[in-house]
């Protein structure tokens, strides 16, 4: 189940991509340039995960201490002594990896390309209060917001939202480096009670930053959107890839996350995505994350990620390879788009990191049920694990035991339609 690769309109010689991170988002980087260029990812994680081993799109390259600045700068910097005459691309697949590449710029961009927004631009950006204001002024859809400092912000002011709200962490970076009982990346608090009770857990952790409780736009998974653009080096949005989120992961660690998109396009996102990135001289990727509120007909920004995103390879299952617009910009000197393509997705496309069953299992709306099985006989669907190219038993293995405990981790996690109250 995938989509044919598709390879660069313009070769290049001795391409070296570097990924950091061991996620589902850095194996499809990977394959991504793989696809185009025919060239291994060096992907640098924390511990070996099955994701990121046994590929012919990728090296795993282990480095435990990756939270450490100066240690992933020694790393990386081995590494491209390794690959010397080679032409280096640095990605992240996680906006704290992202965060340290950037930080780090200085120690790296003599052997590296990198092609990421200064920190004052991250800054403006990653943090969910100062991105809710950017959104306020530009007059983008967004979620009404009450922001808590952690710690010392007493009891916040609830009154103008209802509950249940969403509650969760501005400092994306900071969140990721503490832990506590019952963490999740975005929290559901069903009232007053359970959001003091939640907010002293936050604190005992250590995270020390502010926390956005947000109103919760109603509806289930399927209202979700995602979009992700791309803006050339002078800070012009040059393409956009719009997505219907079918349905999204449920498990603490990846709640949010979407389980299964369908592309599409919608000008009006795509026009608002671009007035807010072209107003601050966005350069490289963005991915954005949505939700079609059906109160008000609007569809609301909940933030912006620095980066591809984990779900990256709908973008290329799709139709545009995400890679190629990188490396024409940045390596070889070239207009990121080849000349005559599409500036948005054409056309729908499934991308699911379920078995096409277990996703229409879980999907509420029998119409969307009917869209995945129409898509999935009609061979316009990519699950980013299933890649003809690969070739290790081992791999194939893998693969095979991910998708049987995804049964698992759903069945575990979330209620079926029917046996939704």
């Amino acid at each position: 189940m995938s989509h044919p690769p598709q390879a660069a309109a313009v070769p290049i010689d001795r391409l070296q991509p570097v990924v950091l991170g061991g996620d589902i988002g850095a194996y499809s980087i990977a394959r991504t340039f793989h696809e185009a260029y025919g060239v291994r990812s060096v992907v640098v994680s924390s511990a070996s995960t099955g994701l990121v081993r046994d590929s012919v799109a990728t090296r795993n390259v282990v480095e435990p201490a990756i939270d450490d600045g100066p240690t992933v700068v020694a790393r990386l910097r081995a590494i491209a002594a390794e690959h010397a005459g080679d032409r280096l691309i640095l990605l992240g697949s996680a906006d704290w990896l992202v965060r340290t590449i950037v930080e780090q710029r200085e120690h790296l961009e003599d052997v590296y390309v990198i092609p990421y927004v200064p920190v004052a631009t991250l800054d403006r950006v990653t943090d969910k209060q100062r991105f809710g204001a950017l959104c306020a002024q530009l007059d983008v859809p967004h979620p009404a917001t009450v922001v808590h400092e952690v710690p010392g912000g007493g009891v916040p002011d609830v009154s103008g939202l209802r509950f249940p709200v969403i509650a969760k962490a501005a400092d994306t970076t900071a969140y990721h480096r503490v832990d506590f009982p019952g963490k999740r990346k975005v929290h559901v608090v069903a009232s007053p009670d359970e959001l003091a009770d939640l907010l002293a857990r936050v604190e005992a952790s250590g995270y020390r930053g502010t926390f956005l409780l947000q109103d919760l736009i109603p509806g289930d998974d399927s209202g979700m959107r995602i979009l992700t653009c791309y803006s050339d080096r002078d800070g012009k949005v040059r393409f956009s890839a719009f997505g219907h989120v079918l349905l999204e992961e449920h498990t603490p660690g990846a709640l949010g996350n979407p389980a299964g998109i369908v592309t599409g396009h919608d000008e009006v996102v795509v026009e608002q995505a671009t007035r807010l990135l072209e107003h601050i001289g966005w350069t490289g990727y963005a991915n954005f994350d949505l939700k079609y509120d059906p109160r008000d007909g609007r569809t609301v920004f909940f933030e912006l990620n620095p980066r591809l995103g984990r779900s990256n390879l709908y973008v290329t299952a799709g139709g545009r390879n995400t890679a190629e617009l990188y490396v024409r910009e940045h390596l070889q000197g070239l207009d990121p788009m080849p000349e005559d393509a599409p500036v948005h997705l054409e056309g729908a496309h499934l991308y699911t990191v379920l078995p096409r069953w277990l996703l229409r299992r879980y999907i509420g709306s029998r119409s969307l049920r009917a869209r995945v099985r129409a898509l999935g006989r009609a061979g316009r669907a990519t699950n980013p694990l299933w890649y003809r190219a690969e070739t290790s038993p081992r791999r194939w293995a893998y693969v095979l035991a991910n998708q049987a405990n995804q049964v698992r981790k759903f069945r575990r996690s979330y209620a079926r339609p029917d046996e939704r109250p």
